[in-house]
Parts: structure tokens; C-alpha cells; sequence
């Protein structure tokens, strides 16, 4: 009899049914006006990064013949066709939900406009814009038959220019100009008319006057297109023994910026003359992913479209709370630490706090020494700057700065090479590992005693990511977490030191086996007649091995709930694989970033939470950490968010079997549940329970 085939979703094909979730919020009657503009804008830069990075590395696969099946599981060229044939109909619902938009927002008195629809006054204002802020920016190239196609930089919006003579002595060219959306406001402000908001391109702004750059040399200007080129953003890193990480990555980065083209999109206006003459000189065919779009590219700008019109058109983001413990500025955050375990959820709760326990030790003198991991920092980085504070306060600060965070390579080198300058002792990564916990150790001595203090996030230490991303932050001083974090750091430091660990999962060495464990004990539970669950939380579910597990776990009747917000290549409801997997996903204002894993345990339930997700990069190939939820009320109120996360029926999607992405609705007579205004809810709520019994403790005890 043959083995029946284990049921599983080609990472590529899920992750673009997630984006397919996020234009679903562009489409969104319930979502603001502005905000489904920037869901456009989100989708836009997520499928850039797609390119970048995936598709990139499906076309490198390619040159690998058969080998690329053995090793992928997929045929990479056959993939490819699907994926195209899907970024298509995409592109297609886009700029029909765009339209749609334009529309609406007509509607409500604000009004993106195009170089056509200009009056007289307009008219003047964008002559006047365009030469006071924007024609110095513009740097025509000229191409023509006989010269190499200029080279186009990655992530960049271009005009592609077909200009025509009446001189018989000069023959029809093009021209090439960078829309320069990096130095200036891709998003002009018209003056206001009777309340009504009128805003303008920069791609327009050039348009509309772009003329006056070749009128001068006889040439009037026929076709105006507009383009992008996405390159291989895959950084191959030099084995090169003699050099250092950092200059190795260095480099890297810089012959990043040379990548492959891996696609090309075009205004499907364009004539078929100049599409012939630009595919030629690009040495693409249809073929090699161009795709045809509308009139503006680069939509990923629109993440950042101005705030106009009324305020109903964008989201309420109410103000982020103190955290109950925390409510006082002026208490101390290491005292509140040593006497219990705190949780911190971002975005409801203030980033501030881990800003502000960073000063606090950097200036307390019971402090020596401080370590932390960086990944992902902002670019003016309050972390970083504390860390060059507590140097200057004679701290001994230890930072390992993770320099082949994708796309944060740059930012990292600057941030690690001044924080050496400074006096830090930098470790530059791990060999053959990504470091991706999100960890600091706070060292102090108090009348000869060492007492530890530890932080173990979901996210990165960035206080901008922090207010939209949702994460959990554990501040705590329990030994057996601290002393353990601190081995971790030892192992960063001294590489062949691995540690012993009765509580954290540590990846690469131990996770993987951890969660098989726990997943073995509740198999084993359910073929006792035991009440057996698992509820798990994470971004991408996508290692084959884990998948496997879920499924010998689901055939032995263990309940599994899955909240998943990006890739999830197991597939619900086959029979006899997944009868007992049921699978959500949360897209809203805020992105979902936390990762906790629930265990059944007999009832004596076991909560992680923890940087990794279930993909083999995270398990075998990242140094990543899982902290054991020990402290009981931490521990019931990570149940909570999640029962509410569950509990949810606006927002949420069924992730079934055909990738439909159907929204899970109130039921008759049911009240709807908006997950993140729940959570916030919830949280501000046990704040002010806890607030009022303290102001009641008080009252009590005045004579």
C-alpha cells in the first residue's frame, strides 16, 4: 500500500495568501479611508521584499535542474508560473481597490489628483513647487539604441521617458529620471478649496513639467511611463577566513545594491514600442516576471500618506498605558522587578519602560554590568544611546549586534561601530548562526550579593516598531531564568560553551526537542483518556517536521489551535491528518508579532514565549530563546490575550484548506470582538482595578 502523501502548503503559495490578508483590509469597508491606502502601501512592500528575497532565491534555484526538486520539494520553474500567474490577479484587485478608493475619498473631500486634472491655480503652484523643491533633484539620463540601458537601483521608482524631434538631423530617444521620493515628499499638498483637500504625486509634479528639461535640445515629449525594477537582495557572504564579519557583510551589502533582476513592473499603458525597447536593452521577456501594473509603482509610500481629511479616516491609536507596576514615573523599575515578574504588552503598554530601566541602570550604582542582544534597532536608536550612557557610567556593557539582519545590515554596522567607539565590548554575531533573541542581563551587587535581572522579548529592541507591533516583553529576577540567560550570553561570548538549560528551549541545540517533548507528552495524555490541548501562537508555521508532529498529535486526538498571522503551510481540514486543527490569523492596525506556545500538561498548563517561530532557520540555524512562564499572574494573563484572541470575530480569518481567507463573523446574537481594542481594554481595565485597590489599601490605613 502506498504512504499517503503529508499534507503541505508551499511556503511561497502561503505567504501570498498572508498578503492576500492585507489587501483584504484595503478592501475593508470597516477600515479607515487613509489606513486602506496605507494596507496598499503595506502590501506593496511586503511583495517587494518577496522578490527580493524569495523569488530570488526560486530563480537561483532554478539553475539547478532536477538537483532543485531533491533539495526544495517543488519544481522552482513551475512555481514560479504559479506565483506569477498569482502576483498578477493581485496586481489586478489592486488597482481596482485603488480606484475604489480615490472614489471614497472623493467622497469624504479628499482628492489625489493626476497633472490632467490640474485648474489654473494648481496649475501655477505645481510650476512653482516644481522649480523651488524639485527640479534641482532630477538628473535625466538619455538612452538610446546604441547605449547599455542606465542602471536602476533597487527599491527606487523611475520615469521612463520616449522623446520626439521635428529635426531631421537628430533621431527619437528616451530618457530615464529617478523619482527622487527619498528627498523629497512623494505626497504634494494642493492649497485647499472650500474644505476640500487635494493632494498630488511627485511622479506628477514631474510630469507635468518634465518638458522644460528637453525643450531646450528639440525635444518634445511623447510617452511618459512609469517603472521599477526589484533585484536579488540575497547577500552572498565571502568565506574569505582572513576577514572579519563586519567586513564581510560590509561588502556584501554593498554588492547587494548590484543584484540580479528578479522583476520588473511597467504601467500597462505603455506603448508596445517603448516595452519592446526597454525588455531588449534589460534582456527580460514577459516571461522573467514582468508585470503589468498601473500608473504609480513604488505603492509602498503610501505607508506613509498624510494624515488629512477628518479623523474618522484614520485609526484611533489610543495613548500606550504605564504598566500597572509601573504607573508612577518616579518608582524605580529594578526594586518592582526583584519582588515580582512583570509583562509587557507592546503596543498597549509604553515602550518607555525598557528606555527608562536601561537609564535607571546605567546611572544606579549597585549596577555593573549590562548585556544585550540587538537585531533590528530604530535609526536615532534610545536603546543604543542608553547602552553609550550606562559606558560613560562606567558600566561594563556587552552588546552582540546581529549584522546580517536582513535589510537592517547598514544600520547595524553604524550602530556597532559606535557603540565600540564608545567602549562597549561588541560581538559581532555568531559564526554560522543568526542571532535573533531578544535579550539584556542587568548585573548588580548589593553588600557583596550578585543579584541578575533578565529581559526576554517576541520583538526587537526598537522603540518605533514597538508602537505597532504587538510583543511581549518578560522583565524578571528569578534565578533559574536569569542564570540561565546569563549562559546564553556565554556562549556568545566564548562559542563553544553551549550551557546546560532545565528552563529556557535554546535553539539551535535544544528547542527543537523541547517542543517535540511537550508535544509527546500531550499524545501520550490523549491515549489515556486525558484532557490534551496545545494552543499556538507565531508568525510563520513552516518546518516539515514540526508540521508532521502536529498532525501525529491531531490523529491522536490532542485539540490544536493555531493563531498564525503569515505563512502556515499545514493544511486544516484533511480527514484523518488534521480532524482536530482548527487555524485563525489576526490582521489589523497593529501587526501581530508575539509567539506563545500553550501546553495542556494535565492541566498544570505550560506557557512559553519566545523569538521563534516554527521554521527550520529558527529551530536549527538561529540562536533563539524560550522562556517558561512561570509567575501565576503573568501566567493567567497570557491566557487571557490569547482566550480573547480566540474569542475574536472581527478581523480574524479561517485559515482553511483552500487558502480562502474567509472572515470568521459574530454569531446571532453575539457582540463583535475587535481582538487589539479588546486587549487594550483588558489591560487598561487591570490597571485601574489595580490603581483603585491601592487608593483603597491607603484610605484604609489613614488614622
Amino acid at each position: 500500500m502506498q504512504k499517503q502523501k503529508i499534507p503541505y502548503i508551499n511556503r511561497e503559495i502561503s505567504w501570498l495568501s498572508f498578503n492576500d490578508r492585507v489587501l483584504q483590509e484595503a478592501s475593508d469597508l470597516s477600515t479607515p479611508l487613509i489606513e486602506r491606502l496605507k494596507f496598499l502601501g503595506i502590501f506593496s512592500n511586503n511583495r517587494d521584499e518577496f522578490y527580493r528575497v524569495r523569488v530570488a532565491t526560486i530563480n537561483r534555484l532554478t539553475k539547478l535542474g532536477k538537483k532543485a526538486i531533491a533539495i526544495y520539494g517543488d519544481d522552482p520553474k513551475e512555481l514560479l508560473q504559479k506565483m506569477q500567474k498569482k502576483v498578477i490577479e493581485q496586481q489586478n484587485r489592486f488597482e481596482a481597490i485603488y480606484q475604489q478608493l480615490l472614489k471614497q475619498l472623493a467622497k469624504e473631500n479628499v482628492f489625489i489628483i493626476n497633472e490632467k486634472q490640474l485648474n489654473k491655480t494648481q496649475q501655477h503652484f505645481v510650476k512653482d513647487y516644481f522649480h523651488k523643491e524639485v527640479i534641482s533633484t532630477l538628473f535625466p539620463i538619455m538612452v538610446d539604441e546604441h547605449k547599455p540601458f542606465p542602471y536602476m537601483k533597487d527599491k527606487y521608482g523611475y520615469l521612463f521617458i520616449r522623446l520626439i524631434t521635428d529635426d531631421p538631423k537628430k533621431k527619437n530617444k528616451y530618457a530615464l529620471i529617478e523619482i527622487p521620493s527619498k528627498v523629497t515628499t512623494r505626497f504634494v499638498s494642493l492649497p485647499h478649496e472650500r474644505n476640500k483637500t487635494f493632494i498630488i504625486l511627485l511622479d506628477d509634479v514631474i510630469r507635468f513639467n518634465v518638458h522644460e528639461l528637453f525643450e531646450g535640445f528639440g525635444y518634445a515629449v511623447k510617452e511618459i511611463i512609469n517603472i521599477k525594477l526589484t533585484r536579488d537582495a540575497e547577500l552572498d557572504i565571502d568565506s574569505d577566513v582572513s576577514k572579519s564579519m563586519l567586513e564581510k557583510i560590509s561588502k556584501s551589502v554593498k554588492d547587494r545594491k548590484k543584484g540580479l533582476p528578479v522583476r520588473f513592473v511597467y504601467d500597462s499603458a505603455m506603448s508596445k514600442e517603448m516595452l519592446g525597447f526597454i525588455m531588449k536593452k534589460l534582456g527580460m521577456d514577459k516571461k522573467d516576471n514582468a508585470i503589468p501594473g498601473g500608473r504609480y509603482h513604488n505603492f509602498k509610500d503610501f505607508i506613509r500618506f498624510p494624515s488629512v481629511g477628518d479623523k474618522k479616516l484614520i485609526f484611533n491609536h489610543p495613548r500606550p498605558l504605564n504598566h500597572k507596576y509601573l504607573h508612577n514615573i518616579h518608582t524605580n523599575i529594578l526594586p518592582v522587578i526583584k519582588e515580582r515578574d512583570v509583562l509587557l504588552h507592546y503596543p498597549y503598554h509604553t515602550f518607555d519602560h525598557i528606555i527608562t530601566l536601561l537609564r535607571e541602570a546605567s546611572i544606579d550604582a549597585t549596577v555593573e554590568s549590562i548585556k544585550i542582544t540587538l537585531y533590528r534597532v530604530a535609526d536615532s536608536s534610545k536603546i543604543a544611546n542608553s547602552l553609550i550612557n550606562a559606558i560613560k557610567n562606567g558600566k561594563k556593557v556587552t552588546v552582540l549586534v546581529e549584522l546580517q539582519a536582513r535589510f537592517d545590515e547598514e544600520n547595524n554596522i553604524y550602530w556597532a561601530n559606535k557603540l565600540q567607539e564608545e567602549g562597549a565590548h561588541v560581538i559581532y554575531g555568531v559564526p554560522g548562526l543568526k542571532v535573533h533573541s531578544k535579550l539584556f542581563l542587568i548585573t548588580t551587587r548589593v553588600n557583596g550579593r550578585e543579584l541578575k535581572y533578565a529581559h526576554i522579548g517576541t520583538g526587537n529592541f526598537n522603540e518605533k516598531t514597538a508602537r505597532i507591533y504587538t510583543d511581549f516583553s518578560l522583565l524578571t529576577a528569578d534565578k533559574n531564568i536569569t542564570s540561565e540567560i546569563s549562559q546564553v550570553f556565554d556562549f556568545y561570548a566564548n562559542n563553544f560553551k553551549t550551557g546546560t538549560f532545565k528552563h529556557l528551549a535554546v535553539a539551535p541545540f535544544f528547542m527543537r526537542q523541547t517542543f517535540v517533548n511537550l508535544i509527546d507528552h500531550e499524545i501520550a495524555n490523549a491515549k489515556h483518556g486525558k484532557k490534551a490541548y496545545m494552543i499556538l501562537k507565531m508568525n510563520s508555521l513552516v518546518d516539515n517536521e514540526m508540521i508532521k508532529k502536529l498532525y501525529e498529535a491531531s490523529q491522536a486526538g490532542v485539540e490544536i489551535t493555531l493563531i498564525i498571522r503569515g505563512i502556515c503551510s499545514l493544511v486544516t481540514e484533511v480527514a484523518n491528518f488534521s480532524d482536530n486543527i482548527k487555524a485563525y490569523s489576526i490582521v489589523d492596525k497593529y501587526l501581530e508579532h508575539t509567539r506563545v506556545f500553550i501546553f495542556g500538561n494535565n492541566g498544570d498548563e505550560k506557557i512559553f514565549i519566545t523569538s521563534a517561530d516554527w521554521m527550520s532557520r529558527n529551530l536549527d540555524s538561529r540562536s533563539e530563546v524560550a522562556v517558561p512562564i512561570y509567575h501565576p499572574e503573568v501566567k493567567k494573563q497570557i491566557k487571557d490575550i490569547i482566550n480573547i484572541q480566540l474569542s475574536g470575530n472581527t478581523k480574524v480569518r479561517i485559515l482553511d484548506r483552500l487558502q480562502q481567507n474567509i472572515y470568521k463573523k459574530p454569531k446571532a446574537g453575539e457582540r463583535k470582538i475587535r481582538v487589539q481594542d479588546e486587549i487594550y481594554n483588558y489591560l487598561k481595565k487591570d490597571k485601574e482595578t489595580y490603581l483603585k485597590r491601592i487608593s483603597h489599601l491607603k484610605q484604609n490605613l489613614r488614622p
